[in-house]
């Protein structure tokens, strides 16, 4: 009798080892083969004020050594919604216009020079770091950008926004060129300035009549990198005029769509330089151009895209933080989308419109 009883225990222990092999069986088979079962996270919504976080950070991300356990006892405040990280969608006027908080607003097409809308375009303003195009413009004109320049102690007096090059530092003019319209530094601009006039005022003579000759008419320029001083201004239009110019420009054109670069200084150290154009991130279409910010301006961009048969620049100037990304991006999916092939609107006229949006 014990014989059998010992029997039957070992019949159904070994019945629940067959059964639970084949549970664990059956969820191997699921997976891809080699991929070992891991433990479910759950996602977490993502918003608005994390991605332009995530947009803002120059450095590459550091993956933490901390164990997941370590991580799921971490508590996590809860992202506070202000008017910046939820931006309001864009409103549209009865003609399909994008409305705007923009001072100043112009779209053009880059090939023709046709103005497909304007808001305030003739408005004398600050241009902020914008003005950068028109320098830069004028550097890729001159050339020999395999040239070396050699910095000097008062290129570096530029702050806020530097790249910390150093007196005695020497670079080729084109990596400071690439530096200038990527990370838009100040001592930069000071440097190419005083290396192609002399000085900063003799440049700013050189961009004054560089501007008229282009027929920006209504600005007027003290230094090259926009920083803010009495008697210097511009305005929509003409810097559209002068976006033109540089969109031409195909030294301009190649540095301006690049969402990144390396910097090498002279001491052999390297730092990446994240464009500040978000829209250059956000709409594959979009292939430049300059951004801008000054308490005096405002929050400041020249945009550009091109679809096949078509190019289009965009002007921004006097918005908010967040406003200016969708602004800019609205009227650039405008102005490259919603218009007939030959640039009229495919809805009623545009006559008046900026009018009605002042």
């Amino acid at each position: 009798m014990k014989l059998w009883r010992n029997r039957l225990l070992f019949l159904c222990a070994l019945t629940f080892a067959l059964t639970a092999w084949g549970q664990d069986a059956e969820e191997q088979a699921v997976r891809p083969g080699g991929i070992p079962p891991s433990p479910v996270r759950k996602a977490h919504a993502v918003t608005a004020k994390d991605k332009e976080d995530a947009d803002a950070s120059s450095s590459p991300v550091q993956k933490s050594t901390k164990s997941s356990r370590a991580r799921s006892h971490r508590t996590h405040p809860k992202p506070k919604q202000t008017a910046e990280s939820t931006p309001a969608p864009t409103d549209y006027t009865p003609d399909g216009i994008p409305k705007t908080g923009a001072a100043s607003v112009i779209v053009v097409d880059a090939n023709t020079g046709q103005t497909l809308y304007e808001k305030n375009a003739d408005d004398v303003r600050a241009a902020a770091s914008t003005q950068k195009l028109l320098t830069a413009l004028i550097i890729a004109e001159h050339g020999f950008l395999d040239q070396s320049v050699t910095v000097q102690t008062i290129d570096t007096m530029a702050d806020p926004v530097k790249l910390n090059i150093k007196p005695g530092d020497t670079y080729q003019r084109i990596d400071l060129l690439r530096a200038l319209l990527v990370k838009s530094p100040n001592d930069v601009a000071r440097c190419l300035a005083r290396d192609n006039a002399g000085s900063v005022e003799a440049f700013a003579e050189v961009m004054n009549r560089r501007a008229r000759e282009l027929g920006a008419t209504h600005s007027h320029f003290v230094n090259p990198n926009g920083l803010p001083v009495p008697d210097q201004y511009s305005s929509a239009r003409d810097l559209s005029v002068i976006a033109r110019a540089a969109y031409a420009n195909p030294t301009i054109r190649s540095i301006v769509c690049l969402p990144q670069l390396v910097f090498r200084y002279a001491n052999g150290r390297t730092r990446e330089l994240e464009n500040t154009n978000k829209v250059l991130r956000r709409l594959p279409y979009c292939n430049g151009m300059k951004t801008g910010y000054t308490e005096a301006a405002g929050h400041c961009l020249i945009c550009s895209g091109a679809r096949p048969g078509r190019d289009i620049i965009v002007v921004v100037l006097g918005d908010s933080k967040a406003g200016v990304w969708r602004d800019a991006s609205a009227l650039l999916s405008w102005g490259l989308w919603s218009l007939t092939s030959n640039g009229s609107p495919s809805r009623p006229a545009l006559t008046g419109a900026g009018q009605r949006m002042r």
